[in-house]
């Protein structure tokens, strides 16, 4: 079934209203649905009101206290499992303003310890030097760029907790793509090189030849075994169903196979590196 990105945005409301119809329908309050379901009443008032995204497992109880038929609980479960995956639009996110999305990815950072990073075609900004980040962020609007160079910059520190486990895999393409003149990439690929020796990191780089047998690849992030996200020319898709999450855990997985770490990395970004310089 093909789903359009309009839907990704409506499903959620579709969700709540129906989720609403059917407690409704079935003539109970919030309060005795709450307590057929052992969850808070509050917290029902927010999934209905579309204040809070239901997982799975709280729309299947809801279901079951509802005495859902077969068939409306199969739609229900079908609305629940698009509403689980976000379309985030590009020129939204702009609009609102590119400092909204830094404060999202920090609290994903701050309440995550485990993190998957496969990099297709560019560095990621925890791994950036200032001229990068600045460099990607040349098309953002000329009064956003300067205050979301430094929220870049400043999520960096997440790396030296230790607590937190980071693995970066870039293809070759990633590492060498020329945003920036060739000395200061030299310089951003020997910070790579460096990140790789901390306790925490991971840096895995797949040089370019090596062959895939799992087709198209994509750049994903995916923040413990909850969350993942899907980064696009035109936005981002977050991905919240558990069977989304662990699929894309499971490429990582694969792609991890055919990388390189440790000596043999820094090797390669050591050549690379003195590519650039000459």
């Amino acid at each position: 079934m093909a789903i359009e990105p309009d839907e990704l945005d409506q499903s959620g409301l579709e969700l709540a209203a129906m989720l609403r119809h059917l407690r409704k329908q079935a003539g109970l309050s919030g309060v005795r649905l709450a307590a057929r379901c052992n969850m808070s009443q509050s917290k029902i008032s927010r999934i209905e009101g579309n204040r809070s995204r239901p997982s799975l497992l709280d729309v299947e109880q809801l279901l079951r206290g509802l005495d859902a038929s077969p068939a409306v609980a199969a739609e229900v479960m079908a609305l629940a499992r698009i509403a689980q995956t976000e379309w985030q639009n590009g020129r939204t996110l702009r609009r609102k303003g590119i400092d909204k999305k830094q404060v999202q990815l920090a609290g994903l950072e701050a309440s995550s310890t485990t993190f998957r990073y496969f990099l297709l075609s560019m560095i990621t900004g925890l791994l950036a030097t200032p001229e990068y980040v600045r460099a990607s962020l040349a098309q953002a609007p000329p009064e956003q760029q300067e205050k979301a160079v430094a929220m870049k910059l400043g999520r960096q520190k997440v790396l030296f907790d230790r607590s937190k486990q980071f693995t970066f895999i870039l293809t070759e393409q990633a590492v060498r793509y020329p945003l920036v003149p060739s000395d200061e990439l030299a310089v951003q690929i020997e910070r790579l090189a460096s990140l790789s020796r901390q306790s925490n990191i991971r840096v895995g780089v797949i040089p370019a030849g090596v062959h895939f047998t799992s087709g198209a690849l994509n750049t994903f992030t995916v923040y413990d075994e909850t969350l993942a996200t899907a980064e696009l020319d035109l936005g981002a898709i977050v991905f919240r169903d558990s069977r989304d999450v662990q699929e894309l855990i499971l490429r990582f997985t694969r792609y991890e196979e055919h990388a390189l770490f440790g000596e043999q990395a820094r090797e390669f970004l050591s050549n690379w590196a003195e590519h650039c310089r000459r």
